[in-house]
């Protein structure tokens, strides 16, 4: 019987799961966390790994002397050796877009909320009843503002439309990767200087790849260049973000707030965490790495997760549809979209 592993159980696919055993795999689900001695062990003899936030390391790969493929059922890769599953010959794949639309709502989302400051005054009204029009409740408009997206791929120019087009703000965007003419298409001026581009922000949010070239990339230097009432978003990943430069740039004014869905250490604690003291202010927002789960993105995922599984265990080439130069530079085992 084929062996699959999935990892990260907590994350629950409960249709994938059945659709697996249908086609006669023995599924073996492993937690989030799972030291990777066990993992490796698990994978010695599996032909299928699945897997969503577990590290996928070098030694990992090597122990997994059958496996014909990893897939990850969700976006980003850089939890993945990619280059110890390509010197094994294992083609990784991901599925990109799923919750293109539903990310960036959750984006949009909370920047309304902070904008509008929904969580302390809710927090307000359900401790006193009532919030009368005072200076501390005063909100802000999108309308006529400047929104800055570092990374314009799917998510960012869904997030674009939706500030641009639907609520009359001015897009801007950083991506070295993007042309003009292809921003200008997308309703948003294109900027090749990071640091100019956050100067004339009133909100900037985050939508490009983790990859050594763009950890940490928004630091003291941008929080420094950023208006004093300027608002961070992020729902990409967490070490985008230096996150102790954040932390100080909320403590010392330098930024309005920020709206966070990510962070580089996972899960995030109230206490003995590097982000506990976010917890408790009124100008940040924080989320526990959700802004994808809904109900149709879910769906999405699931069953596009199972083609990408049905033509690996088939000993077909995987179709890879991301853009990810990591992915794009695979040549065993694996197929592009035809264009």
């Amino acid at each position: 019987m084929t062996k699959v592993v999935r990892t990260d159980r907590e994350l629950e696919t409960p249709w994938l799961d059945a659709s697996l055993r249908e086609l006669g795999c023995r599924l073996v689900l492993l937690p989030e966390g799972i030291p990777e001695a066990e993992l490796a062990r698990e994978v010695a003899d599996a032909e299928l790994l699945l897997m969503c936030y577990t590290p996928i390391t070098a030694s990992v790969i090597a122990a997994a002397g059958r496996l014909k493929g990893i897939v990850k059922y969700g976006v980003g890769i850089d939890a993945i050796d990619i280059g110890a599953a390509r010197a094994h010959a294992i083609p990784v794949v991901n599925v990109p877009e799923y919750a293109e639309e539903t990310v960036a709502e959750g984006a949009f989302t909370l920047l309304l909320a902070l904008l509008k400051k929904l969580v302390p005054l809710n927090a307000e009204v359900q401790a006193a009843g009532w919030a009368w029009p005072e200076a501390r409740w005063l909100a802000a408009d999108l309308a006529g503002k400047t929104v800055g997206l570092v990374g314009t791929g799917r998510i960012g120019r869904s997030m674009a439309r939706m500030a641009g087009a639907g609520f009359r703000a001015h897009v801007l965007g950083f991506d070295p990767h993007v042309d003009d003419a292809a921003m200008r298409a997308a309703g948003i001026e294109k900027c090749d200087d990071l640091l100019a581009m956050v100067r004339r922000c009133d909100a900037v949010s985050i939508h490009c790849v983790l990859n050594e070239t763009t950890r940490r990339l928004i630091g003291t230097a941008e929080f420094a260049a950023m208006p004093p009432h300027a608002l961070l978003i992020n729902v990409s990943r967490g070490a985008l973000v230096d996150e102790a430069a954040l932390i100080r740039a909320l403590d010392t004014g330098s930024i309005g707030g920020a709206g966070l869905d990510v962070f580089s250490l996972e899960p995030l604690r109230r206490q003995d965490h590097p982000l506990s003291p976010l917890f408790g202010r009124p100008n940040v927002i924080l989320l526990p790495h959700l802004t994808f789960y809904t109900t149709e993105a879910m769906a999405r995922l699931q069953e596009e997760t199972l083609e990408r599984c049905r033509e690996v265990l088939a000993g077909q080439p995987v179709l890879v549809k991301s853009q990810d130069p990591r992915l794009q530079a695979q040549e065993v085992g694996i197929r592009f979209p035809v264009t």
